[in-house]
């Protein structure tokens, strides 16, 4: 529900924050989507190091030949994963693959957009490649083969924790292996620089929750509760989102009040979302003052927690 707030002073969010790359990953692939990636593909500057770009340009060609559905998504998923990479304003600026093969999975990425080269998207795309690799396809290890030349992408691999696992004149092979990934997770290295906060019970309840869940959402809450500091609940700052709290939150222009809570006591129409929506995946552990980026329903939103109205920690009601 909407919520008006007399004399209430918005805080203050750095331009750090709002200026930071953001990339979302999406699978449904478009009539219109797939006529982007033709085009992307005729620029030698995005193919040159793509070894299998005339592969890539005649399957997508063969694929819009073969159909005229406005949703490809099944054709550009066979013998892979295939995903549209959406920075903030939720224009496509690449695409992403991801290929199993028994326990391992290759990763190729592209940002076909020269325009929004440099501005460290392609980083931001391989985090988002990995989350999916690790945490939905389950894979042991992530590998990326990558011309010697392409000191872009190297640079983009060697910074998100890759490391070069062999090498010839022309390929360089790196990798990533699920539990080193996991490790950077938690030292907060490879996901977002802000930093969020989770109880051991709150933590405890969730792992339970999603152990035996699949789906978008729930890879991003497992994502979340593995890079959280996690604290005691006697221990938990009083401004942080932690699970029953009720806070207000801005949701682009809106401010609404959200409850926080477990899927069995939800109820969207009275303001209780689940942790496993995507406005209660994305608040769980922020804190007052935080803004993120968050894909829900199809679209990019900017939220910002403005104030805990209430939380059980701070409340002493450690049995919520």
């Amino acid at each position: 529900m909407a919520v008006a707030m007399k004399g209430f002073h918005p805080l203050k969010i750095s331009v750090v924050k709002m200026n930071k790359p953001f990339i979302s990953l999406c699978p449904e692939v478009t009539r219109a989507h797939a006529l982007t990636l033709m085009d992307w593909l005729e620029d030698e500057r995005v193919t040159c190091y793509l070894s299998d770009s005339r592969h890539v340009s005649r399957s997508i060609e063969q694929a819009i030949d073969r159909t005229q559905l406005p949703i490809l998504t099944h054709l550009f998923n066979q013998g892979g994963r295939f995903f549209m990479a959406y920075d903030r304003h939720d224009a496509p600026v690449g695409f992403v693959r991801l290929i199993k093969t028994g326990s391992n999975c290759e990763i190729v990425l592209v940002i076909g957009d020269s325009d929004k080269w440099g501005r460290n998207l392609g980083a931001r795309t391989i985090r988002e490649g990995m989350k999916l690799a690790f945490l939905d396809m389950r894979a042991k290890k992530l590998i990326a083969k990558i011309h010697p030349d392409n000191t872009r992408s190297v640079k983009a691999f060697l910074r998100s924790g890759f490391v070069l696992e062999s090498e010839t004149p022309t390929l360089k092979s790196f990798s990533m292996a699920a539990g080193r990934y996991l490790q950077l997770l938690r030292e907060g290295t490879v996901g977002d620089s802000t930093r969020i906060y989770i109880t051991e019970i709150d933590k405890a309840r969730l792992e339970s929750l999603i152990a035996l869940e699949q789906g978008p959402t729930v890879v991003e809450l497992e994502h979340e509760l593995e890079r959280a500091i996690v604290v005691k609940p006697q221990q938990v700052a009083g401004n942080v989102v932690t699970m029953n709290s009720r806070a207000l939150v801005q949701l682009d222009d809106e401010e609404i009040e959200v409850a926080l809570v477990y899927p069995e006591d939800a109820d969207s129409n009275a303001g209780r979302h689940s942790v496993y929506s995507d406005i209660g995946a994305a608040i769980l552990g922020y804190q007052e003052g935080d803004a993120i980026d968050w894909r829900i329903s199809d679209r990019t939103r900017r939220i910002e927690i403005r104030k805990v109205l209430y939380q059980p920690e701070a409340a002493g009601h450690f049995h919520l």
